[in-house]
């Protein structure tokens, strides 16, 4: 099957190269020439691991191609996925929807035959009715049926999610659109991944409320660390306790400093906006994009609150990404903690594995080369990322190198008591 993949982002460079790895003949469209020209000399322009492994096995098989021309990639395809980017409007917190009816009014004009077209991009409900439209506006005489297919990858194990998927997701009205669709997941079918179809409102709404679910889960984990502080209890602890009950499990149930990152910060506040349009506000998912807000801001006052204060003191920091794994800067916690430390008349020496060069368009810090060149003369530590190399750090070493033993953990990677062995000043996140 030949399939265009709209968007060399996140979703659709991981989308592309592992349905080519599927044995589809898939070609990757985006408007930036220079994007395209580096990922046709084997760069890869974004940070997953396994992904220019599989980039590079397919161009070589000649299953994956990158092209500039969106017409010459739709031609003969028969599903064309549209991954392009939905951020947040300034203003309003609605999902910015231009890149999708931008590529929809190409799309139309590219169609000469039957093909599916597809939004696999996170938007809201109603949207694949409006990009129907256009295209049907655009072009009446276009043979083509609409689908939702709403992604759930998580930066750091793409790969992995998009081979082994708890369930692919489907939102379409007619048998061929069904059939074709089946088709494009068939390797998955056949290893009996669970494959829900849907109306394509329902698909949208799936893909939010799973994103708010998983939002709420770690906002809650947050405030009942914030308990565990005040009554001396251990948030990992009832983490656990709770986690064990299969009704609640134990995924995203790591108190820290709030989440961040491509999907959850957008996709809450773009279903807070929707369901205030339709009249049936989700105060629960408010509350949700309120009190992780604060949460980071009461990050940084905890950091100053551990050092005492911070003007004038140089802050070791370890790890800037939302979350390991990743180079992707968006929302990331650190963004609003660091300011505010900076501001707070503290210099920060930061390292982080991979987000170096992202983390410096957004912040102007002392980044350093490794996290013993960050730690060196530095009045303490703070981690904000539970990179591994962060885990298991030479504690005797990291205490020489600063000028007085003090750790702050926002992501709970070591043990209070360990800490306290080893001779640190040492806070975390729900532990006493």
């Amino acid at each position: 099957m030949r399939i265009a993949m709209i968007g060399t982002g996140y979703v659709g460079l991981v989308s592309g190269a592992c349905l080519s790895e599927f044995g589809h003949d898939v070609v990757c469209i985006d408007k930036d020439a220079s994007k395209v020209e580096t990922l046709r000399a084997g760069g890869i322009p974004i940070f997953e691991p396994g992904l220019d492994e599989v980039v590079a096995a397919s161009v070589k098989a000649s299953r994956l191609s990158f092209e500039t021309d969106l017409a010459k990639g739709v031609a003969g395809a028969s599903a064309v996925f549209i991954a392009v980017g939905t951020p947040s409007r300034h203003g309003d917190g609605h999902a910015d929807l231009s890149y999708v009816f931008a590529a929809a009014e190409e799309i139309s004009k590219a169609l000469s035959g039957y093909a599916v077209v597809v939004t696999k991009s996170t938007v809201p409900v109603g949207t694949s009715r409006k990009v129907e439209e256009i295209i049907r506006k655009t072009r009446a005489d276009a043979q083509f049926d609409m689908a939702s297919n709403p992604e759930f990858l998580r930066e750091g194990s793409a790969i992995e999610d998009f081979r082994r998927p708890d369930r692919v997701v489907v939102g379409c009205d007619t048998d061929r659109a069904r059939e074709v669709m089946r088709e494009v997941y068939r390797p998955l079918f056949l290893n009996e991944t669970p494959m829900l179809f849907t109306s394509r409102e329902t698909s949208e709404l799936i893909k939010y409320a799973a994103n708010a679910f998983l939002a709420t889960k770690i906002t809650f984990i947050n405030e009942m660390a914030d308990i565990c502080e005040k009554v001396g209890g251990d948030v990992q602890d009832v983490a656990r306790g709770i986690g064990l009950d299969g009704r609640i499990g134990k995924k995203f149930l790591h108190a820290g400093p709030g989440y961040g990152g491509s999907c959850f910060p957008k996709d809450t506040l773009a279903l807070v906006q929707t369901a205030q349009e339709l009249g049936a506000p989700s105060r629960i998912v408010e509350a949700v994009v309120a009190v992780n807000d604060r949460r980071k801001l009461d990050m940084a006052k905890k950091i100053e609150t551990a050092f005492g204060g911070v003007k004038g003191k140089t802050i070791a920091v370890l790890g800037l990404t939302f979350k390991p794994n990743t180079d992707d800067m968006r929302d990331a916690p650190s963004l609003v903690i660091l300011p505010h430390l900076q501001k707070a008349g503290a210099t920060i020496q930061a390292y982080d594995p991979e987000g170096c060069k992202e983390a410096a368009k957004h912040m102007q810090l002392d980044y350093r080369k490794d996290a013993y060149d960050a730690l060196e003369g530095a009045d303490g530590v703070v981690i904000l990322t539970e990179w591994n190399e962060f885990r298991a750090l030479d504690l005797p070493r990291v205490k020489a190198a600063l000028k007085q033993p003090l750790m702050v953990d926002l992501r709970n990677i070591y043990r209070p008591a360990q800490m306290a062995e080893a001779g640190f000043r040492y806070t975390s996140v729900g532990r006493v």
